[in-house]
């Protein structure tokens, strides 16, 4: 597919100074797991198919946000390969002017199959959801996934030349005694580790300050299972997205990546804004207002007029989230909702 001039438009920034070059867009509100951090056991509703912004209007989104500077865009759901036709949206994305990267949050279960045809379309890379290595703990943690399978998942991903990370929630006195095991089993395939610190999505109700596990804790683990000490790299590591990395002393390809939301803020870097499945324009994470682009879409707005929505919501983006470790000063969106 042929690439169209970009029109000469403004970069994206917001009142801090902060420039917007990543966008990471919901397929889907649905998953075939149900981890247990992201979505509550009961109650959820899920959005019906005709509320979910169409792949053309995905497509026409994305080409107006890389016209204002975005150049990376992640796909997220839910869980973004549940979503019909997933390799033709991934070609679309791939071929929009002004995209440099497409890639991927996935809990992995279906990328044995897809991990090529994705590749193939122009996905260039994906963060794989790996809690543990524990079979019956990871049953327990996303209700009904397989390890095994999501292990084959990963590595077809690799087969198939991606690049791969691996994300963990870290909570203690779930998967603690599991981060050092990940960090081996990543490092041991050319992976990087990635370890989340616990949220308080959901209004709190998801949310349990006993299994909060700080940074500096996630990295003491580490340097007492291999024996060396973690030392920072550069804020440059870190402007794909929100993880700061860190490699083991005397070993430079030992390196793994910490989302410190909680106890080492990073708002002061953002430079990100998420669409919902459904077309809602998310400036942060911690808030729950948004700007529906795709009822401007559906009700017949040109380009110049989203672009000037997508530039006022910009403009209104906050300075930092207010999470509590009480639980409180979150959204009351669940993670599922919209992509973390």
């Amino acid at each position: 597919m042929s690439r169209l001039a970009l029109p000469v438009i403004t970069p994206l920034a917001d009142g801090f100074s902060r420039r917007i070059s990543y966008l990471r867009v919901s397929l889907t509100d649905r998953c075939n797991y149900r981890c247990s951090y992201c979505m509550p056991d009961e109650g959820m509703v899920f959005r019906p198919r005709k509320d979910l912004l169409r792949f053309e209007e995905i497509e026409r989104l994305v080409g107006i946000f890389a016209g204002l500077g975005v150049r990376r865009v992640r796909l997220t759901g839910g869980e973004p390969t549940v979503r019909a036709n997933v390799v033709d949206l991934v070609g679309r994305v791939a071929a929009v002017a002004g995209v440099e990267e497409v890639v991927m949050t996935s809990n992995g279960h279906l990328f044995p199959e897809l991990a090529a045809p994705l590749a193939e379309a122009g996905l260039k890379g994906v963060n794989i959801s790996l809690d543990t290595l524990d079979p019956e703990r990871f049953r327990a943690l996303t209700r009904r996934g397989e390890v095994e399978r999501v292990i084959v998942g990963i590595d077809a991903a690799l087969a198939a030349g991606l690049e791969v990370k691996l994300n963990a929630v870290a909570l203690r006195g779930v998967n603690e005694a599991d981060v050092a095991a990940l960090c081996a089993f990543s490092w041991a395939r050319g992976v990087v580790p990635r370890f989340i610190e616990h949220m308080p999505m959901s209004d709190g109700q998801l949310y349990d300050v006993e299994r909060q596990l700080d940074a500096a804790e996630i990295r003491a683990l580490v340097e007492a299972h291999f024996g060396a000490d973690l030392v920072p790299e550069g804020e440059a590591a870190a402007a794909r997205g929100p993880a700061r990395y860190w490699r083991l002393v005397g070993d430079g390809a030992h390196r793994l990546g910490i989302i410190s939301a909680m106890s080492e803020h990073f708002c002061d870097t953002c430079n990100r804004l998420r669409l919902s499945a459904v077309g809602a324009l998310h400036t942060c994470l911690a808030y729950d207002d948004a700007v529906s682009l795709r009822d401007l879409v559906r009700a017949g707005a040109n380009d110049d007029e989203l672009r000037r929505a997508i530039m006022a919501a910009v403009a209104g983006k906050r300075e930092g989230h207010s999470f509590q470790r009480d639980g409180g000063g979150g959204p009351s969106k669940h993670m599922i909702a919209i992509g973390g």
